[in-house]
């Protein structure tokens, strides 16, 4: 079992021995992986993590060379790979990271229920996993980064541990313990309160005063603040003499406080509150404004009241506050009323107060003239509203909320709230609920995400489980179920009512295309998308959702592309519920038919007419849009997540025919950029619908479709009905259609090593291609099945006639891929023929590779890699030709392609075995095995082979005759010519020259 550590160096150890990660890139993606355990870590992530200034082009592939590497160390299941990325597959007791949270969150709860000896036992223990900072060594911004939060929870359980010691008073080595830490935390006040109380109760008040000044020198110096009140109070308590009896400063007579009541479970926000208040300097010459803006219930009114009493010590004369009203069932407040509220919070009489608008800015100006003031302005409708309300002199700090964008404040530094992260989000709900949160982490974070991590949802939330406590938080999150907007609700406070009040705000028209984007499917969408969702200008869409994000009702995480929060979402769906169903079948037809043509456009020439020809010629509703999206591959890869959701759109609309149109349309792209599970399964449900329409013709273009997905994931014979029902239902009436079912069922044969039956199928397709002369597309395909097919017997004279005429007809329809698949094959076929040298076949397979890359044919990039690791291993450069194939092998587990994968696997096995890894060549052959074993004929001699040159190289040579045996007896029934190289092999054994012989397809490029 293995056991992984990071709370210090990273180590790995199994049995209690240490595992060696030794590669500085490998360290730093298991160091990503463990730091996000329990998620998937995004490829883009891992790699400006590995590269932080530059990525190299090669990224991707030198990512998956070290995710292989780490495989071949950790073993196959311990790295998980999605489509999106990859995580790792350990438990939470095999990390010392997730038994530290454990147990510091046990030992919160053990103390907050009275036990606090058991509590300073669970955090000793917690605190005596870690061995450093974590991932001591590993000096790399994104593992920084990451490992900063896991310091600071250490720095924070320390804190807790040492108020149980202090409560104790029984540890005679704390105030050396406590010494120590100081030095190492130098600017952790709740440390320095510590040491000085420990101090102070030694005898040493001296020592504690000292201690003070001490922190007070250092914030001036770096921070350019004053030590905050908690410490204050702690110096203060100390001079009195009265260490153990906290009381809150008493306020001079002058000073005034209106602020609200402070939230007492107020959670999270730590980032922002320490930079905010790096920020606040009472001695500038203007005042400070800050707007802190966000979507309703991001608690932006709290965050400004807990701000404005941290910083009540450096603004000490008057904390003032008024709710401007700009988002409530009132109508917002005019200046000239907010500013009596204001005046009369100073004291000045109501006599005194003048009745026109400027006199009343003079004098609340010359109020604040001579005080240092913090003025918190709540719910600001909009930028006119405040201005009359800004102070003039720099002894002032005024804290702006508002649901809405303030754009027209010049000069103002804004920050819009976010909602809360996980952890935050879980910690509030754990602060309003209790102990019943940590026993059920798992339910609890789910909660805290189906409230979308909004304050006020989890406070709504919350209450409803505090108020129950025979709930446990299962119960809580069965009841959220799949809408938990209507389960968001105490007494008359809702998460639909605040929403409400922003939506009931805008403008008819914006209204509308917020109800409208309660039907888009998917979580985010383009500009384009909600104009022909809603059928406006493109040009009118964007300034609608400009509307929109002024006021939170939609975010805008990359330009022009934009998504709604996960409850605004809910919300605008129960709003488009109240749409006719006519208006939401239109919109939603609007919407698929848009990217219907957006697919269309990003495949390229020669296959958009092909699928123009299966689609019909039908022009797009919205011709304007079509013309403005500026890159359809780009927009493509975005709505990728999407294409689910739009398939359970068209049923929605009762417009089945948009479920087989559009995964055809998108299939291009999908399959050679090798998402085959996901196109899979959407091919599946268009063939459904196909067949519920009763459309023969649609029910064999997707049979067709889904028959590539299902051979490359290894359904053979499932691959090979649907499309003898492609053949069938399209022969004598759609040439086109049966030629290329009849090719791809030519590409069966060939995974089942029978090509003969390979060529002879991509013939008669041939044949029947010359009663569509226009479809060269396809002519070129069998031209080169045949080629293929050729090559693989050995007959090279005729593989090289049907590979350039392959090659002309790619050309002359500008079809990348198949230009590039034409000259992998030439280049392959022309060195095994010896008609062309090492430097030439080279530079015809660096043109293919990068012809491929270009369009994202991952196959073609796969082989390209493949192929020059046998050139490099050719000419002598086998280390060179192991990273070149390690990539190869990367790129196709990536997609799923088990044939290929166990092809490169058999070459990496031979160039291991060259370079004396005899180990390392006896794994990856067997890992060849088990790809390929009774799936891959072909593919499975070449790994028998393979295996018997290892057991060759281990002096087992009886082993090695079996498995070349069994390998020559399929190499015969195929009819290649490996099986001449295996009879030489054979015959050198029984003459007793057993000295190591490089397996079929070693040492030469395989046809």
């Amino acid at each position: 079992m293995l056991r992984f550590r990071i709370l210090g160096p990273l180590s790995v150890t199994a049995a209690g021995r240490e595992v060696a990660i030794t590669a500085g890139r490998d360290r730093v993606v298991l160091a990503m992986l463990l730091l996000h355990q329990g998620r998937i870590v995004g490829f883009e992530e891992l790699i400006d993590a590995v590269w932080p200034d530059r990525p190299p082009v090669t990224a991707r592939g030198q990512l998956q060379t070290c995710v292989s590497r780490l495989r071949r160390t950790l073993g196959p299941d311990v790295i998980l790979t999605d489509p999106a990325g990859y995580g790792i597959g350990c438990g939470e007791e095999d990390l010392d990271a997730a038994v530290f949270i454990r147990l510091i969150s046990q030992a919160r709860a053990v103390a907050a229920g009275g036990d606090t000896v058991a509590g300073r036992e669970l955090f000793r223990k917690a605190l005596g996993l870690w061995r450093g900072p974590v991932l001591t060594g590993l000096d790399v911004p994104a593992v920084r980064q990451r490992g900063a939060v896991l310091d600071e929870q250490y720095a924070s359980a320390v804190e807790d541990r040492v108020d149980l010691d202090l409560a104790a008073d029984r540890d005679p080595d704390l105030l050396a313990e406590l010494t120590g830490l100081v030095e190492r935390f130098p600017l952790r006040e709740r440390l320095r309160a510590q040491l000085m109380l420990a101090l102070h109760r030694a005898g040493r008040q001296a020592g504690a005063l000292a201690e003070y000044r001490r922190f007070r020198d250092l914030v001036r110096e770096e921070l350019a603040i004053e030590p905050g009140a908690a410490l204050q109070e702690v110096h203060r308590r100390i001079l009195l003499g009265e260490p153990a009896a906290p009381r809150p400063p008493a306020p001079g007579p002058e000073a005034v406080d209106s602020l609200p009541r402070v939230v007492g479970d107020f959670t999270g926000r730590d980032e922002l509150t320490a930079r905010l208040l790096a920020t606040m300097d009472s001695a500038d010459p203007v005042p400070a404004v800050r707007v802190i803006d966000g979507m309703a219930g991001s608690g932006k009114t709290t965050f400004a009241v807990h701000l404005a009493g941290l910083l009540r010590d450096r603004f000490p004369d008057a904390s003032l506050f008024v709710d401007l009203q700009g988002h409530s069932d009132e109508r917002p407040l005019l200046p000239e009323a907010a500013l009596v509220t204001l005046l009369r919070q100073l004291g000045v009489p109501a006599d005194h107060i003048p009745d026109h608008l400027d006199e009343r800015v003079r004098l609340w100006r010359g109020e604040l003239a001579t005080r240092r003031s913090i003025v918190v302005l709540d719910n600001a409708a909009s930028t006119a509203q405040v201005l009359p309300l800004l102070p003039a002199s720099g002894n002032t700090l005024v804290l702006i909320t508002s649901r809405r964008r303030l754009a027209g404040l010049d000069g103002v530094q804004p920050e819009s709230l976010p909602v809360l992260d996980d952890a935050e989000a879980v910690a509030l709900l754990a602060r309003i609920v209790g102990a019943r949160v940590a026993a059920e982490p798992e339910a609890a974070l789910e909660v805290v995400r189906r409230c979308g991590r909004l304050p006020l949802a989890i406070r709504l939330a919350g209450a409803r489980l505090a108020h129950r406590p025979r709930w446990q938080v299962a119960d809580l999150l069965r009841r959220l179920g799949d809408a938990a907007l209507p389960e968001l609700a105490a007494e008359d406070r809702t998460v639909a009512s605040a929403f409400a009040l922003s939506y009931g705000q805008l403008p008819e028209r914006a209204q509308r295309m917020f109800r409208l984007l309660g039907l888009h499917p998917g979580e985010r969408f383009e500009a384009l998308a909600a104009a022909a969702l809603a059928d406006e200008s493109l040009a009118s869409a964007r300034d609608l959702l400009d509307d929109l994000l002024d006021v939170h009702l939609v975010e805008e995480p990359e330009p022009e592309v934009y998504r709604l929060h996960d409850l605004l979402r809910e919300y605008a769906e129960m709003l488009a519920a109240e749409l006719s169903a006519a208006e939401r079948r239109d919109a939603v037809g609007r919407l698929l038919d848009f990217h219907l043509h957006a697919f269309l456009a990003a495949n390229d020439g020669p296959q958009r007419a092909i699928v123009a020809v299966d689609l019909g010629s039908a022009t797009p509703r919205r011709p304007d849009l079509a013309a403005a999206l500026e890159d359809p591959i780009a927009h493509l890869e975005r709505e990728r997540p999407n294409l689910a959701a739009f398939a359970d759109a068209a049923m929605a609309a009762d417009q089945p025919e948009l479920v087989w149109r559009l995964p055809r349309a998108a299939w291009r792209f999908l399959y050679t950029r090798g998402y085959v599970t996901e196109v899979d399964a959407l091919l599946r449900r268009g063939l459904e619908a196909a067949r519920e329409l009763g459309d023969d013709s649609a029910v064999a273009i997707s049979a067709n479709y889904l028959a590539s997905s299902a051979q490359r994931l290894g359904r053979r014979d499932e691959a090979r009905g649907l499309l003898e029902l492609a053949i069938r239902l399209s022969r004598g009436i759609d040439a086109v259609n049966t030629v290329r079912s009849m090719g791809n069922l030519a590409v069966i044969y060939e995974s089942e090593g029978r090509f003969d039956k390979m060529i002879e199928c991509s013939r008669q397709a041939l044949r029947i291609g010359l009663s569509v002369p226009s479809d060269r597309v396809h002519a070129g395909l069998q031209h080169g099945a045949v080629g293929a097919g050729h090559a693989r017997l050995g007959r090279f004279g005729p593989a090289l006639h049907h590979l350039r005429l392959r090659l002309q007809l790619a050309t002359t329809t500008e079809d990348t891929v198949g230009v590039a698949s034409s000259l992998h094959h030439i280049a392959r076929v022309k060195w095994q023929a010896g008609l062309a040298g090492a430097a030439t076949t080279r530079r015809m397979l660096t043109a293919a590779l990068r012809l491929s890359r270009s369009v994202g044919w991952t196959i073609g990039e796969a082989e390209g890699l493949g192929q020059l690791a046998q050139l490099d291993h050719a000419e002598g450069h086998t280390g060179t030709a192991i990273e070149q194939v390690e990539q190869a092998i990367a790129v196709v587990d990536r997609i799923g392609h088990h044939r290929y994968g166990a092809w490169y696997r058999v070459h990496r096995g031979a160039f291991l075995l060259a370079v004396g890894d005899v180990a390392g060549a006896a794994e990856s052959c067997e890992d060849a095995l088990r790809l390929a074993r009774t799936r891959f004929p072909y593919e499975w001699a070449l790994a028998l082979s393979g295996r018997a040159a290892v057991h060759l190289a281990q002096g087992d040579a009886g082993s090695a005759r079996r498995l070349l045996e069994q390998a020559l007896t399929m190499f015969a029934r195929m009819g290649v010519p490996e099986r001449h190289d295996v009879e030489r092999r054979l015959a050198e054994l029984d003459s007793g020259q057993d000295q190591l012989r490089t397996p079929a397809g070693g040492g030469r490029m395989e046809a």
